[in-house]
């Protein structure tokens, strides 16, 4: 019997909260926008880049969205190519991930990051070659849509009972619980964990060992 772990990206595997309000500031910038509330931003980590954009500028015309969306990418993609774009391992999860691998669990990821970000991001950390599935808004409707975890489940040919979701949003409960995936949320990403438990998750991580528990529970 296969079973899988799908963890989300951004406030779940790296934290990459800095580099995603600087290019966001940057972003508005571009488009002639006042700077977004980083608090704000923060709680869109998860979301696609069009959805996110829709709530952080509500009043925002389509075209100062789309040259924000594009500045967005432009500027991220920078960081990247120049090394300045720093998403550190959260600490131990490298060895969490080894450790689930090495216990027969299969591992795939699920975010709203570009397919080209999270290649880029997997392979900084040398961890790609562990993950079976690779899920992202680039193929996909945003979160909380399940479709993300749905071909997961499809590509890792596990069936949803026996699978689990980690994030750190609502957005990534709300997926699960309509996958009808397991939901566990960890406590050093951008949402509450009182928020967590209310959108679905069976228990909210505080540690790398807590998170570790809850898998195998």
């Amino acid at each position: 019997m296969n079973r899988l772990v799908v963890f989300d990206c951004d406030g779940t595997l790296v934290d990459g909260q800095a580099a995603i309000c600087d290019t966001m500031d940057d972003a508005f910038a571009a488009a002639k926008l006042g700077p977004p509330d980083r608090n704000e931003v923060r709680r869109m980590v998860g979301l696609s880049l069009p959805q996110a954009l829709g709530i952080l500028a509500p009043d925002a015309s389509d075209e100062q969205r789309a040259v924000a969306l594009e500045a967005y990418k432009a500027g991220y993609r920078s960081r990247r190519e120049t090394g300045i774009l720093e998403e550190p391992l959260y600490e131990g999860m490298a060895a969490l991930i080894e450790r689930l691998d090495a216990a027969g669990w299969l591992l795939g990821v699920a975010t709203g990051k570009s397919d080209r970000g999270l290649h880029a991001c997997l392979d900084t950390h040398g961890i790609k070659h562990r993950f079976v599935t690779l899920q992202t808004a680039d193929r996909h409707p945003s979160k909380p849509h399940p479709a993300m975890l749905e071909q997961a489940l499809a590509e890792a040919g596990v069936e949803a009972g026996h699978a689990v979701m980690i994030g750190d949003t609502s957005f990534d409960m709300d997926m699960a619980r309509a996958a009808n995936v397991r939901a566990i949320g960890v406590a050093w990403g951008y949402h509450e964990p009182r928020e967590l438990i209310a959108a679905g998750a069976v228990g909210v991580a505080d540690t790398m060992e807590q998170l570790e528990e809850l898998i195998g529970g």
